[in-house]
């Protein structure tokens, strides 16, 4: 059965009414029919740096741990890659049959497009 579960810096951080829209699209999506790892889109928006920030709520829908380490990610809004970008997280794993929000961060320098902030999602590049 899958889990919800929150990183310790996001569970103290995070504010009740995106707890609550993650825990929403949790409930909404837990149940699908997955063998693999998908990324539900939460967000997008850019910081104080003009990087890009991508929510979304990962669901490992395996058996086996998914270690954030030396993964390749692709940005696309409505099916055009914008941003490519390699992210490490030692330490970081979303365990079987678990599912975690997570903020990835893309620097200018790996976008390919500007981003419009819609219809976005992530692809691991293999």
């Amino acid at each position: 059965m899958q889990q919800l579960v929150f990183q310790s810096a996001w569970d103290k951080q995070i504010a009740p009414n995106d707890r609550e829209k993650i825990i929403k699209l949790f409930n909404s999506s837990k149940d699908d029919l997955h063998t693999e790892i998908t990324f539900l889109p939460i967000k997008q928006a850019f910081n104080h740096e003009h990087a890009l920030l991508v929510t979304v709520l990962i669901h490992n829908f395996t058996d086996i741990d998914f270690p954030i380490e030396n993964l390749q990610l692709s940005y696309y809004e409505t099916n055009h890659p914008v941003a490519e970008h390699s992210f490490s997280f030692p330490g970081l794993t979303v365990t079987a049959n678990t599912s975690m929000p997570w903020t990835f961060i893309f620097p200018h320098s790996s976008w390919l497009s500007e981003p419009l902030l819609q219809d976005g999602e992530l692809i691991i590049i293999n």
